[in-house]
């Protein structure tokens, strides 16, 4: 006997809602949340919404349908009770981050796997990619190596200025 899944009209709405909210996101970072007590649910929750993600406790199939209905296809990650980590952006590196810092504080949480920006990651990647300094720590970077010529330049200028009694004027005067 086969088994046909009955598509009801709340199964279709509960896929459209999904599909309305995957669409408002560019990352998925999928997690294994088995033996997280609600409280830790709770926290990860609050502090992703600081970063601009949410975290939601899905049903596999119809996240699998909203997805492909989106051109993402995640199948083999959505096997198993899964939380899905939406990620907007460049946030995606910020929310890895926060996920294992939740798994290194003790709770029983597992990353399976990333869909971001169209990319595939297995769980070894993406932990990889919370390793990765994010977008705002390589923009203060590069702007401390831009501005470190211009200080040396300052302070050279300024070394100048006080050997010669401390004013330009001096050294014109002299010649």
């Amino acid at each position: 006997m086969d088994y046909k899944t009955r598509i009801t009209p709340a199964k279709e709405e509960a896929v459209k809602a999904l599909k309305d909210e995957f669409s408002q996101y560019t990352g998925y970072i999928f997690t294994d949340y088995r033996g997280m007590t609600v409280e830790q649910i709770t926290n990860l929750r609050q502090s992703l919404m600081q970063k601009d993600a949410a975290y939601r406790v899905v049903k596999n199939r119809f996240a699998k349908i909203a997805l492909s209905e989106l051109d993402r296809k995640a199948d083999e990650q959505l096997v198993g009770p899964t939380a899905i980590a939406l990620v907007r952006g460049d946030e995606a590196n910020v929310v890895a981050k926060e996920l294992y810092a939740m798994q290194k504080e003790g709770a029983p949480l597992e990353v399976k796997g990333a869909l971001l920006d169209g990319a595939f990651f297995d769980a070894t990647q993406v932990e990889a990619f919370s390793k990765l300094p994010t977008r705002l720590e390589l923009l203060a970077s590069l702007m401390g190596t831009m501005k470190a010529p211009v200080q040396k330049l300052a302070a050279t200028l300024l070394a100048y200025v006080e050997k010669n009694g401390g004013s330009v004027e001096s050294t014109s005067e002299e010649n």
